[in-house]
């Protein structure tokens, strides 16, 4: 594995990362600012399954997720299973995007699993947030992009410590 990675540097991935990719897929402008979410919520969660003990929460309005899922398929309206599917697809090449930026910052190679889709807000047992990243957009909608770790001095089974190398 290579060297660490500062908890400043991994904000600033994942910030270009995600403004990055949600104005290629979806056609969206997403600025970082405080935004309060609405009570209909989407997210979508992603553990780090090799290289980080980590993982990457979106929650977002579900308005917001509908409108960027109607932009990336031209439709004028999408159902409740396009919109899952394109929350996940777009976390998928938004993690994409994160593990190239990670590798060529640390050498270390980064793989993640399966992104898992919920209705409502999802919070990771067993972690805790690092950082939230927010987020809104011209139409007041809003997102947080949620980075999460194993609590400081928690290990695994085998007795090994589960912090990743981000400080």
């Amino acid at each position: 594995m290579g060297t660490a990675m500062t908890r400043d540097t991994l904000a600033q991935i994942l910030d270009q990362a995600l403004q990055d990719v949600t104005e290629r897929t979806a056609g969206v402008r997403l600025n970082q600012g405080e935004h309060i979410l609405g009570d209909d919520l989407c997210t979508v969660h992603i553990t780090f399954d090799q290289g980080f003990d980590t993982s990457l929460t979106l929650c977002a309005d579900t308005s917001l997720l509908a409108r960027m899922a109607r932009n990336s398929f031209h439709e004028e309206a999408v159902t409740p299973e396009d919109v899952e599917e394109f929350s996940k697809e777009y976390l998928n090449v938004l993690c994409g995007k994160v593990t190239g930026a990670i590798y060529r910052a640390t050498q270390s190679d980064v793989h993640f699993g399966a992104p898992v889709f919920y209705h409502g807000r999802y919070e990771p047992e067993g972690q805790e947030a690092q950082f939230v990243l927010t987020y809104t957009d011209e139409h007041s909608e809003g997102a947080q992009l949620i980075h999460h770790q194993v609590p400081s001095g928690e290990g695994k089974a085998d007795g090994t410590d589960r912090r990743e190398q981000i400080r």
